[in-house]
Order: structure tokens, then sequence, then C-alpha cells
């Protein structure tokens, strides 16, 4: 695995959705997506004139939301979790894995992120005092990213299947 300053660029939210989409296919996982193209469509453009589609730029805001659903083993066991990837036009992504959420990836490092995930790279880190749960994921030697998961309500059965 290269790191990710080392990746190819990903130039554009469609190619980012066609890079995860055909990791997802590789791997026999569905994958459903929805595209918000224009001013008006984007989540961070809630300030756009009326019948304003283009940005200031005349560039045209491009973001995507790709979901797939969690998978189970031969066994029963959980085997993915259900992940949600929210791609947008500066270059970054929010990656949900199970409800705990990743903000401000760089979109180059999607490809990596979803891999290791599906290469069974994560672990949660916890502690018993205070009561604390991290989950790690790890790209390569050199690069994981951590968030706090929050247990208030439990863990899912795919956070509970992980080496702590």
């Amino acid at each position: 695995m290269r790191h990710p300053h080392r990746l190819p660029r990903i130039r554009s939210t469609e190619s980012a959705v066609s890079v995860l989409g055909a990791l997802a296919e590789r791997r026999g996982l569905p994958v459903s997506v929805e595209h918000a193209i224009g001013a008006d469509e984007s989540s961070r453009r809630t300030a756009a004139g009326a019948f304003a589609v283009t940005d200031e730029d005349g560039s045209l805001p491009h973001e995507a939301l790709l979901e797939i659903p969690a998978t189970e083993g031969p066994d029963g066991a959980a085997f993915t979790p259900k992940i949600t990837v929210q791609l947008f036009e500066e270059g970054d992504a929010h990656i949900t894995l199970d409800g705990v959420t990743f903000h401000d990836l760089p979109r180059e490092a999607t490809p990596a992120f979803l891999e290791a995930v599906f290469d069974r790279r994560v672990r949660l880190k916890r502690t018993w005092y205070p009561p604390f749960c991290r989950l790690v994921v790890t790209l390569d030697d050199e690069l994981s990213y951590k968030e706090v998961v929050p247990v208030a309500y439990g863990l899912s059965r795919w956070l509970n299947s992980l080496p702590g």
C-alpha cells in the first residue's frame, strides 16, 4: 500500500465515484450512488441565490453519496460494516462506518481507507476507566485514522467483532 500523498490525484467527484464503485465491485459488494450537481443542490452551498446552479466562478459543484450495505460472512458474523462515503467538491470526504464518522479525509485517501476496512486493518482501542473507545483504521505503516466511537448505545456487531 502506498502512502496517500503518493497516490495518483483523484481530480473530480466523478473520478472518485468510479474508483470507489470499481473497488466495491471487485469485492462483490453492491453500491448505491446519489449525485448532487449544481450550487442549488450542494450541501455546502446553502447561500446559493435563487436559480443559481453554478458557483460565482462559473464552476458546477458536484457532490456524491455512496452507500455500501453491511454484509455477513458465511458463519453469520458481521463481515463488513454499513459504509457511507460523502464526497465533496472541495476534495475532501466523510466516511461513516456503522455510525462512526471520519470527517475531512482527503479524497485521494478514500480508496486506501476502504481497502483497509475490507482487509480488516481496523481495530478498536478501548479503555475501561474512563470508558472510552476509538476506532483505528490503518492505511499503512505511516498513516492511520482514528475516531471516537459513541458507546452510549452499544456497539454494532461489526464493531464488536474487531480486535481490541
